[in-house]
C-alpha cells in the first residue's frame, strides 16, 4: 500500500515538537509539503526534516490530488478556514486545538465534516494519553463508583505566554487560559466520563496581572519575548462551575497568579473510590480496603501521546475507525468554554435546554 502523502499547515512549536516528529516516525506516512506564511519557517523544515516541498500559500495544493491527509497547526483564528477549505477539497484533517475561537466556528466545522463525509479530528491529544485511557477505563468498569464531581485546577504563577502577541490577541487566540490551557483539561475530562452533555455553566474571566505588558513581572515566558506595545484583551485566570448530565465540575485556571505553586492536576470524585491525575503524568488512585484507606500508585509504560494521535489519524484514514477527537466530540468542550466566556460577559448562569 502507498504511504499518506501528508502536507502541515503551519510550521511553528506544535509542528515541530509533536505533528512533524510523529509523520517522519510513521512509515506509512509521507509529508509532501511544508506550509507556513513565513517562508523561512517552511525553508526551515525542508531543510531540518529532508523531504517535501516549501509552500506559503496553502490554496496552492487544495487541489493536489497526491495529499490525502492535512494536519492544522496554525493559530486558532485561522482554524475553521483552512479546516473546512481542506475538507471540501476531499482532504482528511487534524486539526490542532482548540477546534475554533468559538463554539460557532467548532460548528461550522462539523457542519461541512458532516456534509463532505471526510476525517476532521481536532488535536486534544490527551485522549490518547496513556494515564487518561486507563483513567477512563476504570470509570468505565465502575472502579470509582459513582463519579459525582471532578475539581479541575490548572494554575501556575507567572506564565503568560508571548504577553502582547498571538496568544494575548483575542481576536487571534479567541480568549486566554481557558482556550489555551483548560481545553485540555475540560476535555479529558469530558473523554473520561463519556463525553456528557452539558447542563448549565456558571463562569467568571479575569483580565488582572497581564492588563498592563510593561509592568508584567515574569521569571521566564514561553512563546516570548514580549510585544511590549501589543495587545493583552485576554484573561489571565478563569473560574467555573459546570452541571452535566453527568458529574458536575468545578474548574479554576491560571496563566498567572500571586500564588507562587504550580497547581496542575484533576481529581474524579467516586463514592467507591477518587483518582488524582497530576495533568501529563501520572495518577493515584485512593479507596477503602476492608476497613482500610489505601493509595494505589500504578505503575505502567508510557506511551508518547502524540505518536498515538498521529498513528491513530493515519489509521482511521484507511479503516474509516472513528477516533475518539472526532469533531463531534471535540465540539462539546467547545460549547463549554464558549459558555464559561459567555456567562462571565453577561453575569449569569448559562443554561442549555
Amino acid at each position: 500500500m502507498s504511504k499518506v502523502k501528508v502536507a502541515v499547515i503551519g510550521c511553528g512549536t506544535i509542528a515541530n515538537s509533536a505533528h512533524i516528529p510523529a509523520y517522519m516516525a510513521n512509515k506509512e506516512a509521507e509529508i509532501k509539503y511544508f506550509c507556513d506564511i513565513i517562508p523561512e519557517r517552511a525553508r526551515h523544515a525542508v531543510e531540518q526534516y529532508g523531504c517535501g516541498t516549501a509552500i506559503v500559500d496553502y490554496h496552492d495544493i487544495l487541489h493536489d490530488p497526491e495529499i490525502e491527509a492535512v494536519s492544522v497547526c496554525t493559530p486558532n483564528n485561522v482554524h475553521m478556514q483552512i479546516a473546512t477549505d481542506f475538507l471540501r477539497a476531499g482532504k482528511h484533517v487534524l486539526s490542532e486545538k482548540p477546534a475554533a475561537r468559538t463554539y460557532e466556528e467548532a460548528l461550522q466545522m462539523q457542519r461541512v465534516q458532516h456534509e463532505t463525509g471526510k476525517v476532521l479530528n481536532i488535536g486534544v491529544v490527551n485522549r490518547f494519553h496513556t494515564s487518561v485511557n486507563l483513567i477512563k477505563e476504570m470509570i468505565d468498569r465502575g472502579d470509582l463508583g459513582e463519579v459525582y464531581h471532578v475539581v479541575i485546577s490548572f494554575r501556575e504563577h507567572r506564565s503568560i505566554p508571548g504577553i502582547g502577541g498571538d496568544f494575548t490577541t483575542k481576536a487571534i487566540a479567541g480568549g486566554g487560559v481557558l482556550i489555551d490551557w483548560g481545553v485540555h483539561y475540560l476535555d479529558l475530562v469530558m473523554y473520561c466520563l463519556g463525553d456528557p452533555q452539558p447542563k448549565t455553566v456558571s463562569g467568571q474571566a479575569y483580565s488582572k496581572l497581564g492588563k498592563s505588558i510593561p509592568d508584567y513581572t515574569y521569571t521566564k515566558m514561553w512563546a516570548g519575548p514580549p510585544v511590549l506595545d501589543g495587545t493583552y484583551d485576554v484573561e489571565d485566570f478563569v473560574s467555573a462551575f459546570i452541571r452535566t448530565e453527568g458529574p458536575t465540575f468545578s474548574l479554576n485556571g491560571a496563566w498567572a497568579q500571586n500564588i507562587d505553586e504550580k497547581e496542575t492536576y484533576i481529581d474524579f470524585l467516586g463514592d467507591k473510590a477518587g483518582v488524582r491525575l497530576i495533568y501529563g503524568k501520572e495518577f493515584k488512585v485512593y479507596r477503602v480496603e476492608h476497613g482500610i484507606l489505601c493509595t494505589l500508585i500504578p505503575k505502567y509504560n508510557m506511551e508518547p501521546m502524540f505518536q498515538r494521535e498521529i498513528d491513530a489519524f493515519l489509521r482511521c484514514i484507511r479503516t474509516g475507525e472513528r477516533l475518539p477527537s472526532h469533531i463531534d466530540n471535540a465540539v462539546l468542550t467547545s460549547k463549554i468554554m464558549q459558555a464559561i466566556y459567555d456567562s462571565s460577559q453577561q453575569g449569569r448562569e448559562i443554561v442549555f435546554e
